[in-house]
């Protein structure tokens, strides 16, 4: 199994198709807007990077448009013909980013909340 992190965040690598992964380009591509998914996909065309989120078919929040299940029938019908893509599931937050957020969360929250 090949990882990856990025923005923190670790990744297990499941399919990297004619090397489409440039860590660097993700890196400032992936939002928190993808925190919520499973797994991402990317894909290149015309030198662009886009991305997409899915979850896993088990996730309670899973759609028939966001099933990675469905992942083949989106690389054949929405992405350029014979594009460089990759497959990547989140495997874990790193612990001490994740936890240091909610603090810093919660001590902003508290010190709005004395300002008012």
């Amino acid at each position: 199994m090949k990882s990856i992190t990025i923005n923190n965040v670790e990744y297990e690598v499941i399919e990297d198709v004619k090397e489409a992964i440039d860590k660097e380009i993700l890196a400032e591509k992936l939002t928190d807007y993808f925190d919520v998914y499973d797994y991402i996909v990317g894909d290149w065309a015309y030198g662009k990077l886009r991305l997409k989120g899915f979850y896993d078919s088990k996730n309670k929040n899973c759609k028939k448009y966001n099933d990675i299940s469905g992942l083949k029938d989106y690389i054949v019908n929405r992405c350029a013909y014979d594009c460089k893509w990759f497959e990547i599931k989140r495997i874990k937050w790193l612990k001490t980013i994740f936890l240091f957020g909610i603090i810093k969360c919660r001590i902003e929250r508290d010190c709005d909340a004395r300002e008012d």
